[in-house]
């Protein structure tokens, strides 16, 4: 669990957006295609952070399950409800991976804390998240972008309001952001189907 910048307005575009707005799923897909590097060219790995022992924090480990039951092409997925990656194990994880995969773009998914009125939002931005800063653990920070969604308000107890969460508005969060992530791999997929299609049709063209 991380403290999110969601504190903090951004005069960029646009990087949130509520679980439950209508077209929040696709509003995901695209602002995720949109800050990939394209071609594709490095192993993406979605590295699903937090703990199924705390009902606020296991917003990570469900979409982690939600996407291993999805057929997904360009994105490997680490960190489910089976296999959680947290505070314990975060380290050797995060270094099992970039074994595993050489020169791995990592795309960090973590719950978070923020206003009342931000309860609710996923943000899909740039840069690592910093797991474990919103319960003042030391961890290192993770991905090269993040996607976190404010699942409850900080600023008092965070531990026992984080144990205290809603599993419903949990569950309804990690649905529209698996469903996102879905949504980029087909997009990835149409355009990589696409694009041999072309090349293929001017191969076959007459000289």
């Amino acid at each position: 669990m991380s403290i999110s910048s969601l504190f903090f307005h951004s005069k960029n575009e646009k990087e949130r957006v509520f679980h439950d707005e209508q077209g929040a799923s696709t509003w995901i897909a695209m602002r995720l295609i949109s800050l990939l590097s394209s071609p594709i060219t490095q192993p993406l790995a979605i590295v699903c952070i937090g703990t199924d022992r705390s009902t606020g924090d296991s917003l990570g480990p469900l979409v982690g399950t939600m996407l291993k039951e999805k057929n997904l092409s360009y994105f490997q997925v680490y960190g489910t409800l089976e296999e959680p990656i947290h505070a314990v194990n975060l380290e050797e994880k995060i270094n099992g991976i970039r074994v595993l995969h050489d020169n791995v773009f990592m795309i960090a998914i973590d719950a978070c804390l923020g206003r009342l009125k931000s309860v609710g939002a996923i943000t899909v931005a740039e840069g690592p998240v910093r797991p474990g800063a919103g319960v003042n653990k030391q961890l290192p920070p993770v991905g090269d972008l993040h996607i976190t969604g404010v699942v409850n308000v900080s600023g008092f107890m965070e531990f026992f309001v984080l144990q205290n969460t809603r599993l419903h508005l949990v569950m309804n969060m990690a649905k529209t952001i698996a469903n996102g992530i879905y949504e980029a791999d087909r997009y990835l997929k149409r355009q990589e189907y696409l694009a041999a299609t072309a090349l293929n049709q001017e191969q076959m063209k007459p000289f």
